[in-house]
């Protein structure tokens, strides 16, 4: 007899219910009362099933009141027991931690119904208060069986819909203030409101030296230059600081400052983590797009479209967005770890999507339904079956003309080809050898010795002519290479006669056979030898090595004059190369007769680029001429052949359809639960119109579209929210990548959203929303503490000053190297190491302690090691890579005193300085001292500045106070 009799669905709940019973007895006694018979082997009662009512049941009338007043509690907006709710329609139909609840026309076999009715014990539902009447279980049993009918918009508990993030924002009246002077634009309106309500002022506007200053780090990164702040300072136009916005907008250093920004929210870095951590030499170029998109002011919304389908609209290098994190390459044999593996990869596509442009913690659904945002477990493997095509990996980047290159390419081809055959008449026939080999590979005859009077052989392309013969079989037999296993790109075999054809396709009926074939691989297989496909990837190896053959069974005898082969026709690879060989043809099994062979080839050499030239013996001066302008052109023609073929390489992973997508129970892959369809989150913004089979590009394409809906509430306030924290320090948001309930609530609310409708109203310009900050009379304040306004407001949430704020990690390192001198300008491109370079399996970094003028780059074109910091600069609060970084700490350590006076970097720096301090001011200590504060701090000495230096740099020297002067915090901050 079984012990237990669970429902047909919600067996895992009631065995989680009956492991609480520590005594077997207990447990066959619940077994036994399942089964109509109590633990004395006495029938007892067992509940039954209320039938259906017999009438139409509607939602909203019969069902939603019984929901609200017997399930909520457990199961409703506060509280979600197994991750399951009923107040939400997508939810309560889809299932919390053990699945579906609720089958459609099903109500006997729904979960649902057999807890409410009492017939799994220890399951009862409700588990507190009272329990459903009939009346109530029959009309639940209805509406399933009616097809479980409810509305979309019952579908969100209204607490959670409700909140402020999730819904579309609307553009709010601009508020009126007392004092109408100050007002510069709409910004400061919402800011003096707010002051005003606590009757706070606004600090006065900063001096000019001040503003420079702040503006130059805020949008370039970078120091102002003393004769640019003197220019500045003389400006005496009503427009000189908006004259000065736009110029920096419009400096190439703008987008170099504004991409570290966006590079920390999506966790990139040039390195794959984990145990190996092997570089990635092919990331930079994201890193670049990135550059390259805020320097030209791309609309935020192709921004997102880029990064997520930039393959489909010739943006190749965005993509490296999708596939930025961290990868495990190390794969385990153990099926359960490489899914998990999977699984990580796809985690972190999905939850860096939706942080970086929703600011929304959707990998919290990953294991069940999130506790506190309307993000659903089948949300969350929807957008994950999204991505469920992307592979890590590198790709070729398409040109913009890719189009007419395949054009080009294609005829070029076809012109070779042509010349081919041209060329193919000054190749002297093969001399018969002699030389015959039994089908087990040993020679059967004797060899003739011969001249060599043909090229040797070639890795693109070798061609074997001789007088016609007729053959059923032909077998290339090798006798050496150069190394290894010996590889045959494709083996043609050539008709004689005016239509000469290829009679070896396999499509045309010829067989394969081969003496063996390299085991564990997909690319080398013998179907390769006769497909028509050229190149590495769809060759034969044999799987012996420097030896073997192959052999192909015509469909019938023909009489052949041309046998053509090749290593690898795409001229990528040249090793494997057969160099010694015999090719024999029969018109019977085992009769053998040698047709060519290499012993009338030249030597092959290694270092000869084309094999040697034609043999000219015999020819006339016409006929030598007309050689040599064959080979000239066929020179010249595959030269620009691999350059139209070659493609630069960008990290932004490969794309193949992928099959069905599962919900994974508690995020077990080896768990799958029913399928779901690729779509983005459901209580959000538009619906995405996708099917289970809908193509791989499409899937991403169909996300970026609904990120940038007008409908999507999130997408304009997470982004200009970004914008404001990095020129205030904080954003109106403290959580900028969490705008959900856990997040924190917006200080100014009617701000955040005024920003994002003119945000969406000015194109999605992030220019726009610089100029409109920067502008602002909040943004010019000075800084300067204000006792009242510290007791109210200390941490200065209400900007009733401009809060300082210390340089980050790459600003302060490229502001050293600006005063200094040393600051290369070169954009763009692969990056810079600060690491010592070595090759190990598991990558070992070690900082390097030498650096010149490749290192001297902004550090933006450092190459990002995941896990690994720079020794000097690490330590102030810069990210590893190794997760998102929407906000940085600024952390006060003594480390970061030590490496800004004794390391290496600093030393060498400190001396450069000292050396333009000379160079520009003479040996006169005061003089040094000026330049220095004006190069260094935009500003001249005080009295008692200067003496102190001059005795400084009299009493230690003039690199100690270049070291100083680099330690001072009024160098390291901004105000």
């Amino acid at each position: 007899m079984r012990l237990f009799t669970a429902p047909t669905a919600g067996t895992s709940r009631f065995r989680r219910a009956s492991a609480r019973f520590a005594r077997p007895a207990a447990v066959l006694v619940m077994g036994a009362a399942l089964a109509g018979v109590d633990g004395r082997g006495e029938t007892i009662d067992k509940p039954k099933l209320p039938p259906a009512a017999d009438r139409p049941v509607d939602f909203v009338r019969d069902i939603q009141p019984i929901f609200q007043a017997a399930c909520y509690q457990c199961h409703g907006p506060e509280t979600q027991k197994a991750a399951y709710r009923l107040d939400s329609r997508e939810v309560a139909l889809t299932g919390g931690d053990d699945g579906p609840n609720i089958l459609p026309l099903k109500s006997a076999d729904s979960p649902l119904i057999q807890y409410v009715s009492g017939l799994v014990e220890k399951m009862v539902m409700p588990a507190k208060g009272e329990r459903l009447t009939p009346e109530q279980i029959g009309l639940l049993r209805a509406w399933i069986d009616q097809g479980a009918k409810w509305p979309e918009q019952s579908g969100v508990a209204s607490g959670k819909k409700d909140h402020w993030a999730f819904k579309p924002p609307v553009r709010p009246e601009v508020p009126v203030v007392a004092n109408k002077r100050w007002p510069r634009n709409p910004i400061d309106n919402f800011i003096l409101a707010k002051l005003e309500q606590n009757k706070l002022q606004p600090s006065p506007e900063a001096d000019r030296v001040t503003l420079i200053r702040r503006l130059s780090f805020d949008l370039l990164g970078l120091p102002p230059a003393p004769e640019e702040v003197d220019r500045f300072v003389a400006d005496k136009s009503r427009d000189a600081y908006e004259k000065l916005v736009e110029r920096y907008l419009a400096s190439p250093h703008y987008g170099e400052r504004w991409a570290r920004h966006w590079l920390d929210v999506v966790r990139f870095a040039e390195t794959s983590g984990f145990e190996t951590n092997v570089p990635r030499p092919n990331a930079w170029p994201y890193r670049d797009y990135v550059i390259q998109a805020f320097n030209e002011d791309k609309p935020y919304t192709q921004f997102v479209l880029e990064q997520l389908a930039g393959d489909t609209m010739g943006a190749d290098a965005a993509t490296g967005f999708i596939v930025g994190g961290a990868w495990d390459q190390v794969k385990s044999p153990d099926i359960n770890l490489t899914l998990m593996q999977r699984n990580d990869e796809l985690h972190d596509m999905v939850s860096t999507t939706a942080s970086a442009f929703l600011a929304l913690t959707v990998g919290c659904a990953r294991c069940h339904n999130h506790k506190f945002d309307p993000i659903s477990q089948t949300d969350y493997y929807a957008m994950q079956a999204i991505f469920a095509g992307v592979q890590h990996g590198d790709r070729a980047i398409k040109f913009p003309d890719e189009d007419n290159r395949e054009t080009e390419i294609k005829q070029l081809e076809k012109f070779l080809a042509g010349l081919d055959d041209k060329l193919e008449r000054f190749e002297p026939l093969a001399h018969p050898t002699g030389l015959s080999l039994a089908n087990n590979g040993t020679t059967g005859g004797q060899t003739n010795a011969v001249a060599p009077t043909r090229r040797a052989v070639r890795a693109s392309r070798n061609v074997e002519r001789f007088a016609p013969v007729e053959a059923k079989y032909v077998r290339f037999t090798i006798l050496a290479t150069t190394g290894a296993e010996p590889c045959i790109d494709e083996l043609e075999i050539f008709s004689a006669g005016e239509n000469s054809t290829n009679v070896a396709f396999a499509s045309g009926g010829a067989k394969a056979t081969a003496s063996g074939t390299y085991a564990g691989s997909d690319f080398h297989k013998l179907e390769h030898i006769n497909d028509g496909l050229y190149g590495n990837s769809r060759s034969w190896i044999s799987s012996e090595n420097g030896k073997g053959w192959v052999q192909i069974e015509l469909p019938q005898k023909t009489t052949i004059d041309k046998i053509v082969w090749a290593r690898d026709r795409e001229e990528k690879y040249s090793d494997r190369l057969v160099t010694t060989y015999v090719i024999e043809a029969a018109t019977e099994p085992g009769q053998w007769r040698a047709i060519a062979s290499s012993e009338d080839r030249q030597p092959y050499q290694a270092d000869a680029k084309d094999g040697l030239a034609y043999p000219t013996n015999g020819l006339a001066p016409g006929q030598m001429t007309e050689l040599n302008s064959l080979v000239q052109q066929a020179k010249e023609d595959r030269e620009r052949l691999k350059t139209l073929n070659e493609r630069p390489m960008i990290y932004g992973g490969t794309f193949v359809q992928p099959g069905p997508s599962y919900r994974l129970y508690r995020g077990d892959p080896l768990q799958p639960r029913e399928q779901v369809t690729p779509a983005a989150l459901a209580e959000f913004g538009a619906k995405t119109a996708l099917s289970t089979n809908s193509p791989e590009s499409e899937r991403r394409l169909a996300l970026a579209r609904w990120i940038i809906d007008p409908k999507n509430p999130m997408t304009a306030r997470v982004m200009v929210n970004r914008v404001w924290q990095h020129h205030f320090g904080e954003g109106i948001v403290s959580t900028p990548s969490d705008f959900g309930l856990n997040g924190a609530r917006p200080t100014h609310p009617e701000l955040l959203d005024w920003l994002a409708t003119e945000f969406i109203a000015r194109g999605w310009s992030l220019k726009a929303m610089h100029r409109l900050i920067v502008t602002s009379s909040t943004y010019r304040q000075a800084s300067r503490p204000d006792p009242k306004a510290m007791h109210t407001d200390a941490s200065d949430r209400l900007l009733w000053r401009y809060n300082p704020r210390r340089l980050e990690a790459e600003p302060l390192r490229d502001t050293i190297l600006s005063v200094t001198g040393k600051l290369n300008p070169k954009m763009g491109g692969p990056g810079f190491s600060l690491f010592e370079a070595n090759d190990n399996y598991v990558r070992v970094y070690n900082s390097r302690k030498d650096f010149g003028p490749d290192e001297w780059r902004r550090m933006i074109y450092q190459t990002k090691a995941r896990m690994q910091l720079d020794d000097t600069f690490g330590a102030f609060d810069c990210p590893d890579g190794g997760q998102i970084a929407p906000r940085r700490n600024s952390s006060t350590t003594p480390l970061q005193a030590l490496n800004l006076l004794n390391s290496a970097f600093m030393i060498q720096q400190a001396g450069f300085l000292a050396d333009r301090l000379r160079a520009e001011a003479g040996k006169d200590p005061e003089a040094q001292a000026r330049r220095a504060f004006r190069l260094l701090l935009n500003r001249e000495p005080s009295r008692t500045e200067l003496a102190a230096a001059r005795k400084l740099i009299e009493s230690q020297s003039l690199m100690v106070f270049s070291r100083a002067m680099m330690n001072a915090n009024e160098f390291l901050y901004v105000f």
